[in-house]
């Protein structure tokens, strides 16, 4: 299987910069706003994405980290089930705008397990999307409202995320017996 790196660091770092911007936009300031990020890559990106937040508008942003093993709509499928891990949403959600973060939107089946897991820590004025990748290809009507890069895909390509926190290294790679892009 081939691997071919489409962005590194330093295009990874411009991106979420400019998603902190927009998000913060969208919610006209950083009050009333929490992160939450899906493990396991979601989770960094969006302590990234608060760092930014935090240094152009001199306001914490609270983040927390999400989940969603018992939530998938394939752990009976699954021949080995994930191991759990703790999700900690660091204040409470009711009344606030959550803004979901994920490193790769595909199918859009994790974000709706996300969201039924996010619905057991209370009720949120708003949810938003937020991904680093979205590679298409949905089987729910699931729609990101913050977008890294849109990066079409084969359905026998994958998009790999690998972050620095995670993985050792900051960078994006598409897999797959034709690993181009448009």
């Amino acid at each position: 299987m081939t691997a071919e790196l489409l962005f590194g660091p330093s295009e990874i770092g411009r991106t979420v910069r400019r998603l902190a911007h927009e998000i913060v936009e969208n919610n006209r300031g950083a009050g009333s706003l929490i992160l939450v990020g899906l493990l396991s890559r979601g989770y960094p990106l969006a302590r990234r994405l608060a760092a930014a937040i935090e240094e152009f508008e001199g306001a914490p942003v609270p983040v927390g980290r999400l989940d969603i093993g018992l939530y998938r709509d394939d752990v009976a499928r699954r021949a080995e089930p994930r191991p759990l891990r703790p999700s900690e949403i660091p204040v409470p959600v009711d009344g606030l705008t959550v803004v979901l973060v994920d490193d790769v939107l595909f199918t859009g089946r994790s974000i709706r397990a996300a969201l039924d897991a996010l619905l057991d820590f209370g009720r949120p004025a708003r949810v938003r999307l937020a991904v680093l990748v979205d590679r298409g290809h949905r089987d729910l009507p699931i729609r990101p409202d913050f977008v890294g890069k849109n990066i079409p895909t084969a359905l026998v390509q994958s998009v790999r995320v690998r972050l620095a926190e995670t993985d050792g290294e900051d960078g994006v790679f598409i897999l797959g017996a034709e690993a181009t892009h448009a």
